[in-house]
C-alpha cells in the first residue's frame, strides 16, 4: 500500500484562491491565454502547413501523416510526466518550462531538412505540447468557481482556434513567409513571455484552490497511480477511449482536410486556407456557446455536439459541391466540434483536488489511438481515396459521444463551487 503524503505546506499557511482579487486571477488568466495562443499556432502547424511542408521535404502521403503521429507521440509522454511534475513541483513552474520548451522546439522546426529530422523535431515539440492543457486546466480551475469553468473554458479554446486563424491570414497575407518563417513567427513570442509568468501567475504551491475545504492528502507517491485505484479506473479508461477517438476522429477528418481541398476537389490554396479559417471561426463561436450551455446545464449535455459533428462529416464529403456549401458545411461541424471545450474542467472536477493536472493530462492519453490516425488513413488514402479515410472520422466523433453520455456529472448550480466530499 503507498504511504500517505500530506500537503508539504499546512493549509492554515495558504492563501485562498477567493481571497485573491479577481483583477490578479484574470490578468494570470490572459497569461493562459498568451500560452494558449502560441500553443495552437504550434501544435496546427502540423496540418496546416502540411502540403507546404511535404513538397519541400519531398514526403509521402504516408510520411507526410507521421509527422503528426510523431507529434502525438511526444504529447502523449510529455502530459503524463509534466502532468505528474505540475501536481508535484507546481504549476506555475512547470508553465514556464512548457513555454520555452514548445518556444524552442518550434524554432528549431524551421531548420529541419529531412523526413528524420523532421520527425524527431515533431517529437520533442509534442512532448512540451503535451503538458500546458493539464498544467493550465490545473490552474485556472483552481482559480475560479467551477460555475464559471465552462465559459472561461469557452475563451481557452477559443484562443486556441484564434491562432489557427491568424495562422491562415499570416499564410495568405504576407506570401514571402514560407512554411519555415510562419514556425519562426510562432516560436519568439512565447521564449520571450515565458519568465513573465513570475508576475501574472499566482504560485499555486502556496494557494488553496477555490471551493477547496479541506488539506490535500495524496494517496501514492506517483499521481498517476491514484488514477487506477479500483474506484477511479473504469472512468479512467472510458476517458481515455473517449478522448482518443476525439483525436482519431479529428485527424482522420480535419487532418486531411486541406490536403482533400487540394488534391481531390482541386481547390487553390487561398480558398482552402479561407475556408478552414471559416471552420477554425465557427470552432470559436462555439465554444463560448457550449462552454456557457455547459455551465448553464451540465457537462454532459454537450455529447449532443459530437452527434451533430459526425453527421456533417457526412454530408461534407457527399454533398457538398461547391467552395461555398464546403465552408458553410465545415463552419457548422467547427461549430458542433467545440462542444468539447468542457473537457478541461469537467474530467478536472471528476477527480480530487491534488490530481488536477494528473487527471487533466488524460485528454492526451486518447493519443494513443489517434497516434495511428494518420497512418492508417494515409493508408487507406493512398488505397481506396482520401474520402473513405475520411469518412472514419463520423464513426469515432459518434462513439465518443456514447461513452461521454456513461460518465458523471459534476455540476450543481445549487451548491457553491466547492468540491464533494469524497473528491476533497
Amino acid at each position: 500500500m503507498p504511504a500517505t503524503i500530506s500537503a508539504t505546506t499546512p493549509i492554515a499557511s495558504k492563501r485562498r484562491a477567493e481571497d485573491i482579487p479577481l483583477s490578479r486571477r484574470t490578468a494570470a488568466f490572459a497569461f493562459f491565454l498568451f500560452a494558449d495562443f502560441f500553443y495552437g499556432w504550434s501544435w496546427n502547424t502540423v496540418d496546416l502547413l502540411r502540403p507546404d511542408i511535404r513538397e519541400s521535404l519531398g514526403l509521402t502521403l504516408t510520411q507526410a501523416g507521421s509527422m503528426y503521429s510523431a507529434q502525438a507521440a511526444g504529447a502523449l509522454v510529455g502530459a503524463i510526466i509534466i502532468g505528474q511534475l505540475a501536481d508535484r513541483l507546481g504549476r506555475r513552474n512547470a508553465l514556464i518550462g512548457i513555454m520555452l520548451g514548445y518556444g524552442i522546439s518550434l524554432l528549431v522546426g524551421a531548420f529541419v531538412n529531412s523526413y528524420e529530422q523532421v520527425l524527431a523535431q515533431r517529437f520533442v515539440l509534442g512532448l512540451f505540447l503535451g503538458g500546458i492543457f493539464p498544467t493550465v486546466v490545473g490552474l485556472y480551475t483552481g482559480l475560479f468557481d467551477r460555475r464559471v469553468c465552462g465559459r472561461l473554458a469557452g475563451f481557452y479554446n477559443g484562443t486556441f482556434n484564434a491562432s489557427v486563424v491568424a495562422l491562415g491570414l499570416v499564410a495568405n497575407q504576407f506570401t514571402g513567409l514560407d512554411w519555415r518563417g510562419l514556425l519562426i513567427v510562432g516560436a519568439i513570442p512565447p521564449i520571450l513571455a515565458a519568465p513573465l509568468a513570475l508576475l501574472f501567475v499566482p504560485n499555486d504551491r502556496t494557494m488553496i484552490s477555490y471551493g477547496q475545504t479541506g488539506p490535500v492528502i495524496a494517496a501514492a507517491k506517483l499521481p498517476v497511480v491514484e488514477l487506477f485505484t479500483k474506484a477511479l479506473r473504469r472512468r479512467t479508461g472510458l476517458l481515455a477511449v473517449m478522448v482518443g477517438l476525439n483525436f482519431f476522429g479529428y485527424q482522420a477528418f480535419a487532418g486531411w482536410q486541406t490536403t482533400y481541398l487540394k488534391d481531390v476537389r482541386g481547390i487553390d490554396e487561398a480558398t482552402r486556407l479561407t475556408l478552414v479559417g471559416w471552420q477554425f471561426a465557427a470552432t470559436i463561436v462555439g465554444g463560448f456557446a457550449w462552454g456557457w450551455i455547459a455551465d448553464r446545464f451540465g457537462r454532459k449535455v454537450n455529447a449532443v455536439g459530437f452527434l451533430g459533428a459526425s453527421a456533417l462529416i457526412v454530408v461534407y464529403l457527399t454533398l457538398a459541391t461547391t467552395p461555398m456549401l464546403l465552408g458553410l458545411i465545415g463552419m457548422a461541424f467547427g461549430f458542433f466540434l467545440s462542444s468539447s471545450v468542457i473537457w478541461g474542467p469537467w474530467i478536472a472536477e471528476l477527480y480530487p483536488v491534488h490530481l488536477r493536472s494528473t487527471a487533466a493530462s488524460i485528454f492526451n492519453w486518447g493519443r494513443i489511438i489517434s497516434f495511428f490516425a494518420p497512418l492508417v488513413t494515409g493508408a487507406i488514402a493512398e488505397r481506396f481515396g482520401l474520402t473513405y479515410a475520411m469518412f472514419s472520422g463520423a464513426a469515432a466523433f459518434a462513439l465518443a459521444a456514447l461513452i461521454w453520455l456513461k460518465l458523471p456529472e459534476t455540476l450543481d448550480r445549487s451548491v457553491p463551487g466547492t468540491e464533494p466530499a469524497e473528491l476533497q
